[in-house]
């Protein structure tokens, strides 16, 4: 029997690699050499796109991010606006002569600054409380539109005596009175609401125009004659209790009239005014209180009122519409199977396909992710990349595309990375086909004997693609073949797969799982004794299941899971989408039904050694999940250890050092359960 332990985030923890040691793989301190392209911005006339290059500083151990800049050829790569301060949403004015963006860089907190794009002078414009969200220009670049939080005093129920001077009292108490009174990343929130400011692009005052207790905001779009401004809001009296039911509106930017645009149960976002302004595109769906809607494009037709649903036809969720260079075209991006994908749309909802390889922004696991931007003549910016390479900048003109960066040539090019293979399995239970992808440790040899470590995506309604991961590379250098797929509740396979674990989660995404470790196993080079499991967050749900459900895995690393639907439908920052759209009752009203689908209700069946990790600050998977699970494994005298990463989020890679901290934690649990290292 293992000694009793509580690990610390260093008890495990791995040396950072030396210089000298393995420079043709992969490494932990590599997580510090990677820079990755995000949100480009193509200027309106396609000659030039403004791009985020983020970069982690090993001195912060903080994530820096700069604006940079390439031309359309691909020449004239340069810094734009860089140094030790971040600089963030770079914005083009309609006439391609400056560059509104967002930074902390004079220690005054996010503000809203311009650059002269001939002179390049700068200029701060605001001097705001609170960071500004949806920078966009008016049509005569006048003016500049955002959103912002306005804060309201704290709600208190009873005066507090004056204290004495020089007095050292306690903290004064936190009244709460909100359903959502914490966020994920955000901590404890601010009282307050989202309104709309308008600030003269020369400099000025920034102008609130609107109001009432309601948050206003997403994207931002101005009508031609630039008196109105488009938004989404939801301003229904129970907005607090169903925050997905918003709308677009209308605003008079002198009068601060506002009319409702759209009314239906669910969300309407992401406006998209047309350049002649007859029609408005934008995203939504009716809320059928499913775990998983199909965001589509709607068109609303402003001189009629009629709304024209355009993407029923595809059944995939579109992440972005914008047009496309005229009033009949939208350029639009949606996941399928796996991938993110770019494509055209024509008014009677025909899509031509343009290209497939969008996404890589983020680089810890395998997500699908990406952005676009479009110029006025239809040519579009997006970010670019693939399982050997995190994203890039790419230019687009209808279906040719060009990748513009190669950012991590200097550090890539010189390392062997696991090979990513995409495959493919029926599951064992129904008639599913799961995708899912392997790769291959640096120097693989089919003849030989592997572990399997088989990494599940978190969510549950997400996916993974054939896409850069730190992570999942760095378990290939190990000497892992790792197995990450997705199964029946993924996103970019369709409406009713995703829906598949509706009200029923976990469920059959087990066997789809198992089935593609029998699926592996059965190539040849995998050594059954040596099965690993991982996952975070629903992939962290899903491995405390398995374990709760099989003993083939010699060990286990669940990281920041739910363990009790109980408990944390109640205790988490999303207690209205887990009790109103995962399952069908209130907690107290159907306890069964959550405990049934609890990882802890399974926990007398564990006997795989079972390493816990979470952050301590993680609103999303509270940490009192995983120390419910972690004392009743110490109560059974299951092999476990709770590895708490103090201050992290349920974003617990989102810091350099966590992220090599998760891994290293990861592989050094494995090491004592796997064959090699214990002969």
């Amino acid at each position: 029997m293992m000694r009793h332990i509580l690990l610390t985030i260093t008890a495990l923890m791995g040396t950072f690699a030396s210089a000298d040691d393995h420079l043709d793989t992969f490494i932990n301190t590599d997580v510090f050499e990677l820079e990755v392209a995000a949100d480009p911005q193509i200027s309106p006339d396609g000659t030039q796109i403004a791009y985020v290059r983020t970069a982690n500083d090993i001195m912060t151990d903080r994530a820096r991010s700069n604006i940079w800049i390439v031309s359309s050829d691909g020449v004239d790569h340069r810094p734009l606006l860089s140094g030790t301060a971040s600089y963030s949403s770079p914005r083009w004015s309609h006439d391609g002569n400056r560059l509104a963006y967002v930074s902390s860089a004079e220690g005054r907190g996010p503000q809203l600054y311009v650059r002269w794009m001939d002179t390049g002078q700068t200029a701060l414009l605001s001097n705001l409380q609170n960071a500004p969200v949806g920078i966009s220009w008016s049509p005569d670049d006048s003016q500049i539109a955002f959103s912002a939080l306005v804060a309201t005093e704290q709600d208190q129920l009873a005066t507090a005596p004056a204290r004495p001077e020089g007095a050292d009292w306690a903290p004064g108490v936190r009244v709460i009175s909100d359903l959502n009174y914490r966020a994920d990343g955000r901590g404890y929130l601010e009282s307050g609401y989202s309104h709309i400011f308008l600030l003269p692009a020369d400099g000025g005052t920034p102008r609130q125009i609107t109001q009432g207790e309601f948050n206003h905001g997403g994207k931002l779009d101005w009508t031609t004659d630039g008196n109105e401004i488009i938004f989404s809001a939801n301003r229904n009296d129970d907005w607090r209790e169903r925050a997905r039911n918003s709308d677009l509106w209308l605003l008079n930017t002198h009068t601060g009239e506002m009319r409702q645009l759209t009314d239906r149960q669910g969300p309407d976002y992401a406006p998209s005014l047309s350049p002649d302004g007859s029609r408005l595109a934008y995203l939504g769906y009716e809320d059928r209180l499913m775990g998983y809607h199909n965001a589509q494009v709607s068109i609303l037709d402003l001189n009629s009122g009629q709304i024209t649903q355009l993407t029923e036809g595809l059944d995939r969720s579109i992440d972005s519409v914008d047009w496309a260079g005229s009033s009949s075209q939208l350029l639009i991006s949606f996941d399928d199977f796996g991938q993110r994908k770019i494509a055209s749309v024509d008014m009677e909802g025909n899509l031509r396909p343009l290209v497939s390889d969008a996404g890589s922004a983020g680089i810890s696991r395998p997500y699908t992710s990406g952005s676009v931007s479009v110029a006025g003549n239809g040519a579009y910016a997006y970010t670019a990349g693939g399982p050997q390479r995190p994203a890039d900048v790419a230019l687009g003109h209808d279906d040719t595309a060009i990748r513009l960066t190669d950012l991590n040539a200097d550090l890539l090019d010189h390392k062997t990375l696991g090979e990513v293979r995409e495959i493919s399995w029926r599951s064992s239970v129904g008639d599913h086909d799961i995708y899912g992808w392997l790769v291959t440790p640096p120097g693989f040899d089919e003849a030989q004997e592997y572990p399997l470590l088989l990494e599940i995506h978190g969510g549950p309604f997400t996916a993974y693609g054939p896409h850069f991961s730190t992570e999942v590379q760095l378990y290939a250098a190990a000497g892992y073949v790792v197995l990450y797929t997705n199964p029946r509740g993924s996103t970019s396979y369709g409406y009713e797969f995703a829906n598949e674990i509706h009200h029923n989660y976990p469920s059959q995404d087990y066997d789809d799982l198992m089935s593609g470790v029998d699926a592996v196993i059965d190539m040849g080079f995998i050594d059954e004794n040596q099965l690993f499991v991982t996952g975070g967050s629903g992939g962290g749900v899903l491995t405390a299941w398995i374990v709760g459900n099989t003993d083939r895995f010699a060990a286990a690393a669940v990281a920041k899971p739910v363990i009790n639907w109980i408990s944390h439908a109640l205790y988490s920052d999303i207690p209205e989408g887990v009790t109103r759209y995962w399952f069908e009752q209130l907690p107290w009203e159907d306890f069964d039904a959550y405990w049934a689908r609890s990882p802890l209700s399974l926990v007398g069946n564990v006997t795989t050694p079972t390493l816990l990790l979470t952050g301590e600050a993680d609103y999303r998977t509270p940490i009192a999940e995983t120390e419910q699970y972690f004392q009743a494994l110490k109560l059974r005298q299951v092999d476990t250890a709770m590895v708490r990463v103090p201050e992290a989020s349920h974003g617990i890679a989102s810091r350099p050092s966590h992220q090599i901290a998760k891994v290293d934690n990861i592989l050094a649990w494995f090491a004592r359960y796997r064959i090699a290292d214990q002969e």
